[in-house]
């Protein structure tokens, strides 16, 4: 599938996701659980959808005219240098983030938190612990 399509396809998306979550929000019922918060969580998919969508299709046709700065920015991208740079930054904020995560976790805790959202962020935690465990062992063995 082309570039163009998929982010048409984005943005139609986004807006049905959006329109769904506003809809969903209007009605006059006493919703728990999660369809309490199905509405919002429409809403701001819908809203990412149609943002990165619009962003793409309005960067393609910026660039449709000039190949060359295309081509500067496909190298610009591409550079060694700017990867490892990002590699870096990327391990920089995951050292952070499993701090940061795990002092939430026990400040949840403390604040006697809801069970189920204690079970799920701890959840999630360990699956970010789990692919990095994954994924170095998978890059150690092929260097």
């Amino acid at each position: 599938m082309k570039q163009r399509t998929r982010d048409i396809i984005k943005v139609c998306l986004g807006i049905l996701l959006a329109a769904a979550g506003f809809l969903l929000l209007q009605r006059p019922s006493e919703a728990q659980g999660i369809l309490a918060v199905l509405p919002f969580v429409c809403i701001g998919v819908g809203c990412g959808l149609f943002g990165h969508g619009a962003g793409d299709l309005l960067s393609l046709r910026a660039l449709k005219g000039a190949p060359e700065i295309q081509k500067q920015l496909e190298i610009e991208q591409n550079d060694e240098r700017n990867v490892t740079l990002a590699n870096l930054a990327k391990g920089k904020a995951f050292d952070i983030m499993l701090y940061l995560n795990g002092a939430l976790m026990v400040s949840f805790v403390l604040m006697q938190a809801e069970t189920a959202v204690i079970l799920l962020f701890t959840a999630a935690y360990l699956f970010v612990l789990g692919c990095f465990v994954y994924y170095r062992v998978k890059y150690e063995r092929e260097m």
